[in-house]
């Protein structure tokens, strides 16, 4: 079966989402994790972040889950031969727990910011770690154009503070909320740009459709990315 055109853009490509080993390592070391602790990747993409994790676990038993088979055929080659590491393909629901740590980059909107983090509170141990991230709004008074379009791409997207609560009423203690830095995003970005340059050399009307979104996607992050960005949360299991 022939990959859709939304996929043969994003097949292959080094991440699904911002996010760079800078910002792991400045989230995991505001956390205190057991000595072998039990890790879930929530929807892991390509595994772009399971060595980063490993690196600072390295007696973890992590579990990486993803919907995307693909993805998952990623992470079991580069990972299929290292006991600590089970790639699951599936809902990111169908990791029970309990865990010591839950790691999310940019995947919980898949199942709505409330019920994913009731879902997750409900998969950790006591006192275990969820560290994600989630777009929001920088400002409490986006450009019209920005906010349009990101009501289009992503109703339920809510300033930055409205999130810092969400998290505190669903039971976790907050340790910090931080932007992804302009790096983290250019690390999904720039190869995706790339990417697109490349296919476009012989792209049919409906990859180009796609092309033409992940540019204009990408061209308003870089117009607008001081009003609106994703935030990393670091939050722990409270009661």
């Amino acid at each position: 079966m022939a990959a859709s055109p939304f996929f043969t853009l994003h097949r292959d490509l080094p991440r699904e989402g911002p996010g760079n080993r800078a910002e792991l390592d400045a989230a995991l070391a505001q956390v205190t994790l057991p000595d072998a602790p039990r890790i879930l990747d929530a929807g892991c993409g390509p595994g772009a972040d399971i060595e980063g994790l490993l690196d600072h676990a390295p007696d973890a038993q992590l579990t990486a889950i993803d919907g995307q088979e693909h993805f998952i055929a990623q992470v079991r080659a580069r990972w299929g031969d290292d006991p600590r590491v089970t790639a699951l393909f599936g809902n990111m629901l169908d990791a029970e727990g309990p865990f010591d740590l839950i790691w999310s980059a940019g995947a919980l909107y898949f199942l709505g910011i409330e019920t994913a983090l009731a879902e997750m509170h409900k998969r950790l141990a006591p006192g275990g770690a969820l560290i994600f991230s989630e777009l929001v709004f920088l400002t409490q008074d986006p450009d019209p154009e920005l906010h349009k379009q990101c009501l289009i791409d992503y109703a339920a997207i809510a300033h930055v503070c409205e999130l810092e609560d969400k998290v505190r009423a669903a039971g976790y203690r907050l340790v910090s909320c931080s932007a992804v830095s302009d790096a983290a995003w250019e690390a999904y970005y720039t190869p995706m740009d790339a990417r697109v340059k490349l296919l476009r050399l012989d792209a049919g009307a409906e990859l180009t459709k796609v092309l033409d979104e992940a540019e204009a996607e990408s061209a308003l992050w870089r117009k607008y990315k001081r009003q609106f960005g994703y935030a990393q949360i670091v939050a722990v299991r409270e009661t």
